[in-house]
């Protein structure tokens, strides 16, 4: 909000410089934007008069002025202003002069051939009007040198004032009146009305939805007279950012900006009907034109007023065309309401439209002011424009908005801390602080009286006792009611009035530096693993459309497809891959770290999970063509990849648990006998449903699980590479289909120890010559010593015991 300094002086005494008054609005949490300091717009300019206005005798349109400016000698101007003449008074900017609006310093100069000595100024020039078609004309009489700045508004300052959503009173100049006040230890002179009127009470206002419009106050004027507004109620205006449009209208306007509270006034002689005022909602099908000249087609979350069940305003956003007053009105309804700001925000957004009134209903308006705002709106409309207030119609279904709130010096000490006086002592705020600081916004304290002390009690005690426990009862404000709810409220109160900038700063006794945890270090291990293998990371929200019993429903969702948490993060993977292949972005090799949901007999439960989509033809988009896309054992290399990577030993074992993936191309992953997830390529019935191409392979692991075997690991130590030459061996055996190869592999290992230096499974064959219910498998083994050459001595031993270790165990009949 503009917030001029005269204007704010006429509530407020005070002499604080622009500058000053702004440090001290932000220090209490008024965000000033900026300053717009107009006192530099015309300094150096004066008023002068014209004595002469001859023709410039080298230029058809400029004319050659003597100006008298109440010095000794007269100044010749060259102007090309077209109502420039004789016996004219006007702006003149002298020598020296700066311009900040149309950045021009005024030196002597010529102009075609003529000397001129300065410059007469048009309003543009000055910086109150965008356009101007002329100079300026002041009226007869004025002082010559007489500074102009007074004469234009000029000697102002404009503070350009934000505030927070929860202080509505901010958005007045009474509000911010009362801010200034309570900072500089001032009183505030209210701009009351102070005639009464007795109208005729009569019952012509019908509210059809009493929290929707709580209070609403009609009153009839008769006679009054439309004319352009006095000067001082222009300037206000614009120094408010308003431009000034006719006395009625400014004046309701005015009293927009003093008291927060809109107004608006109806031609009462438009009114279908005679007068009969509704609040309701729209009806289907009714439309509008509002002052801005737009047909708005009503909705029903439009509240409206009707007279004559007629839409005549949008409540609380802006009138109609039909009913505003113009320079043909005599008799006028002046509204003053109260409306309930989710009504009023959500009827601005329905239609796309926020006005000043608006922005004040969304925030909520005093509504202990209605009747102060509407008698001061009267009683001024009564002195500049006559007419007489005729009757008057008031519906009210407002509640007290009164408030109590507990407050104690205890609590207030333990949130605020000690403060620095002037003088360098540290101490604590004192009762008397509190109570001057709150009375100081209005608020009405009363101190609460602690219970009698023991008569045993030392006189140090008793005094110790009774300052732990002084506590107050505050009564809150009607136009602070929506903002001070609690305790806390109050002390920042306190804490913003009495100055920030006076509590000490405290420290921690002890500090230490920022560090990850470990779970967190884990996990950035565990996300470059995975966008090493060129996997991107998406993030989905947690919220789905219900599908199962065992899902957490939401009771208050913000639509039917967010009703419920999801169980898994590869449902929200296998869309995402959809979508991005409907978009011509080819198959999404993507990872998604999230939290997944679910409940069971012990209620309900959360747990992070770790998933992955992946597959397809990666050169799909390039020049190169790749016929074969990712079979199955490039896939599980792939997640092998990433678990070498982490330095975790995960085995692969069949699985068929989850019927979105290929019952023979499924596997469950294990770490240390402790179930980590699932892999596997996705089921053909799904992949056709979803028109997604063959061979996607996807993954879903228990996070914590990963985190765990990746955080029990040991330190890697570098060991010497081996300088002695490796022994190979192969051995090819049948086994029964129901043996993995991961627990041949295992046993493999354990039984040929240290000298057992890898594993390799490099041939697998079915069919002819194979027993029916078995396979062949080839595996390579490679001996190594770090010490010596091994030789035959060594090793057969050791490879004797892995083919005992094969047959005994899993039956296998060896082939070589």
């Amino acid at each position: 909000m503009r917030i001029s300094l005269n204007w704010l002086r006429e509530l407020v005494d005070f002499d604080l410089s622009p500058q000053e008054l702004a440090e001290k609005l932000d220090m209490a949490g008024f965000e000033v934007e900026s300053i717009e300091d107009r006192r530099t717009w015309a300094d150096g300019v004066v008023v002068g008069k014209i004595i002469t206005a001859d023709r410039h005798p080298n230029a058809d349109k400029l004319q050659v002025c003597t100006v008298d400016i109440g010095a000794v000698e007269k100044l010749t101007i060259v102007c090309g202003a077209a109502n420039a003449r004789q016996d004219l008074y006007v702006p003149v900017a002298t020598i020296g002069t700066y311009l900040p609006i149309v950045d021009l310093k005024l030196r002597p100069t010529k102009l075609r051939g003529v000397r001129s000595e300065g410059m007469i100024c048009s309003l543009a020039e000055l910086g109150l009007a965008k356009e101007s078609s002329g100079i300026y004309e002041f009226e007869e009489g004025i002082p010559l040198g007489t500074d102009v700045r007074p004469l234009l508004g000029l000697d102002d300052a404009i503070l350009d004032v934000s505030s927070t959503a929860n202080r509505a009173d901010a958005l007045s100049m009474v509000g911010i009146a009362r801010e200034v006040a309570a900072l500089l230890g001032k009183d505030v002179c209210l701009p009351l009305a102070t005639i009464e009127h007795q109208p005729k009470k009569l019952e012509w206002v019908a509210i059809a939805d009493a929290k929707a419009c709580p209070a609403y106050i009609g009153t009839l004027i008769q006679g009054v007279k439309v004319a352009p507004s006095p000067e001082w109620l222009q300037r206000h205006l614009e120094a408010a950012g308003m431009r000034s449009i006719n006395n009625i209208v400014d004046i309701t306007n005015f009293i927009l900006l003093e008291w927060g509270q809109p107004l608006h006034a109806f031609d009462a002689d438009t009114l279908a009907e005679g007068i009969n005022i509704g609040v309701r909602f729209a009806k289907p099908k009714e439309s509008l034109t509002t002052l801005d000249g737009q047909e708005r087609a009503l909705h029903s979350q439009n509240l409206v007023i009707t007279s004559g069940d007629i839409p005549v305003a949008i409540a609380g956003v802006m009138g109609s065309e039909t009913n505003e007053v113009s320079e043909t009105t005599t008799n006028i309804v002046l509204e003053a309401a109260l409306f309930d700001q989710a009504t009023i925000r959500r009827s601005a957004r329905a239609q796309a439209l926020r006005t000043e009134a608006s922005a004040r209903y969304e925030r909520g308006v005093n509504a202990a002011a209605l009747e102060i705002a509407s008698d001061k709106a009267i009683q001024t409309i009564v002195q500049l424009a006559g007419g007489k207030v005729v009757e008057q119609s008031t519906v009210d279904y407002r509640a007290p908005m009164t408030r109590t709130i507990e407050l104690r010096l205890e609590r207030i000490l333990q949130v605020l801390g000690e403060i620095e006086l002037e003088n360098g002592t540290i101490t604590y705020l004192t009762e008397e602080d509190v109570e001057k600081t709150l009375r100081s916004l209005s608020f009405e304290l009363e101190r609460i009286k602690p219970a009698e002390e023991s008569a045993e009690a030392s006189s140090d005690e008793s005094e110790s006792s009774e300052e732990s426990t002084t506590r107050w009862l505050v009564k809150v404000p009607s136009y602070r009611y929506a903002d001070i709810e609690r305790e806390i409220d109050l002390i920042e109160e306190v804490a913003r009035i009495y100055g920030y900038d006076k509590f000490c700063e405290t420290l921690p006794a002890r500090t230490e530096l920022g560090y990850l945890s470990t779970d967190q270090i884990l996990l950035r291990q565990v996300r470059s693993a995975l966008r090493g293998a060129g996997l991107t990371e998406v993030i989905h929200m947690s919220l789905c459309s219900p599908s199962s019993s065992d899902q957490i429903k939401i009771t208050n969702p913000v639509a039917t497809e967010y009703s419920a948490l999801r169980l898994d993060l590869l449902t929200g993977l296998i869309d995402a891959c959809v979508y991005n292949l409907s978009q011509g972005n080819g198959i999404l090799n993507a990872f998604e770290v999230g939290r997944v949901f679910g409940k069971d007999e012990e209620g309900s439960g959360e747990t992070d999970h770790l998933a992955g989509i992946f597959g397809g033809d990666p050169t799909v988009g390039t020049w190169q063509h790749n016929t074969q896309p990712y079979d199955w054992y490039a896939a599980k290399g792939l997640l092998e990849t990433v678990f070498h990577y982490l330095g975790v030993n995960v085995e692969f074992q069949p699985d068929q648990k989850d019927d979105r993936l290929h019952p023979g191309r499924t596997a469950s992953l294990w770490i240390s006998g402790e179930r980590l997830g699932t892999f596997g390529q996705l089921h053909p019935q799904l992949r056709a449903e979803r028109e997604l191409p063959e061979q996607i392979y996807a993954f879903e692991l228990d996070l914590y699980a990963l985190l765990e075997a990746i955080a029990r690991k040991s330190i890697p130590v570098f060991k010497p590479y081996s300088t002695y030459p490796s022994s190979d061996r192969d051995i090819a055996f049948f086994a029964p289909f129901k043996t993995t190869v991961a627990e041949i592999k295992r046993s493999i290992t354990s039984a040929g120890g240290e000298l057992l230096s890898s594993v390799t499974l490099f041939d697998q064959y079915t069919g002819e010559g194979v027993p029916e219910g078995q396979r062949s498998l080839a595996f390579r083994l490679v001996y190594r010593a770090s010490d010596r050459t091994l030789t035959d001595a060594d090793i057969n031993p050791v490879h004797q015991k892995v083919r005992d270790t094969l047959e005994e165990k899993f039956r296998v009949s060896l082939r070589s």
